[in-house]
């Protein structure tokens, strides 16, 4: 590895944050352009449409268990941690936010998302496993 692969994952995640958020505003001027809403309704965010509700609260995901996800390739990387199976993992886990992404702001059925959200959690934990391992035995 020539030392910065593990940034790339990252890398990934933040390019899907900002594919959110411009699902969102898309589905908000749509909404305000069709007349169904007026712009003001933002301002304090209540009774959001359903239809820009989901993405919101895709966004809102995308800065709960992934915050752990960066911390750890930081500190994966700081640690000299960020091998060939770090990348698998952290690759991994970045597939499955894309997945989970999608469904939530498709179809959002539980049912195909919470086992990604579940897969991602195990293999973030496998991430935090692997740094705690590196770290003991250096």
């Amino acid at each position: 590895m020539t030392g910065f692969e593990i940034f790339w994952p990252m890398v990934a995640h933040v390019a899907l944050v900002f594919a959110l958020y411009a699902l969102l505003s898309t589905r908000r001027a749509s909404l305000i352009r069709s007349g169904e809403i007026d712009a003001s309704l933002f301002r304090e965010n209540r009774g959001e449409p359903g239809e820009s509700l989901i993405v919101r609260n895709s966004i809102a995901n995308q800065f709960e268990l992934p915050v752990l996800f960066h911390l750890c390739c930081v500190l994966l990387y700081i640690t000299e941690a960020d091998n060939l199976l770090s990348l698998g993992l952290a690759w991994l886990f970045v597939a499955l936010r894309y997945a989970h992404a999608f469904i939530h702001v498709t179809s959002n059925r539980l049912r195909f998302r919470q086992p990604l959200f579940m897969a991602g959690f195990i293999v973030l934990f496998a991430m935090w496993t692997w740094l705690s391992v590196w770290m003991a035995m250096s």
